[in-house]
């Protein structure tokens, strides 16, 4: 596989087709709302959008995340459109009605390329909980199954905080029941709803990404984290310890700007959804040229520019650690991640105030 010079090109393009949807998830990154937005981008701006996306070059991974993507009547239309131009369309669609067998076939012949639904607890009454709806459990493995049934790739998204991690062993065993190719793990960034809740601290983050070291290396299907890139750092120095490679490693972690691009669904770009600092509008400018040439997402693939503990860190090529949730806890979003807990070797600078508990023993 050619690798991807992420100066020119992200390795995935979320576009926030609506921030409309029936839930009310506590982590809600989107505040999202039952109603769409008047100003989303129009069925013709959105296709548009996606003929300016094939500039990247071939086989570009988009995927329309919402709120909720079903909430459009044209998503079928747009994952149809950008498959004929050449895209790989992905979706992630809310657990709710609208994620019915029959939505599921549509987008199955539309041509999207993977489906990722969201398990956030092992248990309706957990998974439920938190994403503010009853049945949302029962209908997100309904919709997983009619994934299956049509032949489309599975991929979990499992959001990490203190009122999950707990079920996380679970939701792994659910993950293999239902035969993902992919486990995605989002550690929260606190920025929409998700500022009222709890992150784990960085010595729960350092364990769990050794359990989902153990799990990529047991399991049959992939894991990945989002907002959390120093589990490469974390692969890297067990498998030092175990005496192996660990495995293919790309040259660095896909992080917010680096990599990573978001359109909102106004049409706004930023480096990350949970990274609003806007650097352009698709209304006006190619998001190819906001994503190579904008002073923002310039400036963010300036891994030797970080700053604090992070720009100390030998491993900052690999990782280069969450730009977003840098930016949530400080506003630059080059200082240090706050959910790291390592210290590179001799550093002597100051510490994130929540890893400064941490070795307080708070």
């Amino acid at each position: 596989m050619t690798p991807v010079d992420t100066d020119e090109r992200p390795f995935v393009l979320i576009w926030e087709v609506t921030q409309a949807c029936e839930l009310a998830c506590e982590h809600c990154r989107a505040d999202a709302t039952p109603e769409r937005h008047p100003d989303e981008l129009s069925t013709e701006e959105g296709k548009a959008l996606l003929d300016d996306v094939r500039r990247f070059g071939d086989g570009q991974l988009v995927v329309l995340s919402g709120g909720d993507p079903l909430a459009r009547d044209d998503a079928v239309e747009l994952i149809e459109y950008g498959t004929d131009a050449g895209l790989r369309m992905t979706v992630t669609p809310s657990g709710t009605r609208s994620l019915s067998p029959a939505a599921v076939g549509a987008l199955a012949d539309a041509g999207v390329k993977r489906l990722a639904v969201s398990l956030d607890g092992a248990t309706p009454a957990s998974h439920d909980s938190f994403r503010g709806e009853a049945g949302s459990f029962e209908q997100t493995l309904r919709a997983a199954r009619a994934a299956s049934e049509a032949g489309v790739p599975l991929q979990v998204n499992t959001t990490v905080c203190a009122g999950t991690v707990g079920d996380l062993p679970a939701v792994r065993d659910l993950v293999r029941e239902l035969g993902a190719v992919l486990w995605s793990v989002f550690f929260l960034v606190p920025v929409g709803r998700g500022r009222v809740l709890d992150p784990v601290s960085p010595r729960t983050a350092e364990r769990v990404m050794a359990f989902l070291d153990d799990v990529r290396r047991e399991e049959g299907f992939g894991v990945k984290t989002t907002e959390a890139p120093h589990f490469r750092r974390v692969k890297a120095q067990r498998a030092r310890e175990r005496g192996d490679d660990g495995g293919p490693t790309r040259r660095g972690g896909i992080t917010a700007g680096d990599g990573f691009a978001f359109v909102s669904h106004t049409g706004d770009v930023y480096p990350s959804g949970f990274l609003p600092e806007s650097a352009g509008n698709v209304r006006e400018e190619s998001v190819v040229d906001v994503y190579r040439h904008s002073d923002l997402f310039e400036r963010l693939r300036e891994t030797d520019e970080l700053g604090g503990k992070c720009g100390a860190c030998e491993f900052r090529h690999v990782c280069g650690g969450s730009r977003s949730r840098a930016y949530a806890a400080t506003g630059d979003p080059m200082a240090s991640d706050p959910l790291c807990e390592y210290v590179p070797e001799g550093y002597d600078g100051p510490l994130p105030d929540r890893q400064a508990r941490d070795v307080a023993g708070d």
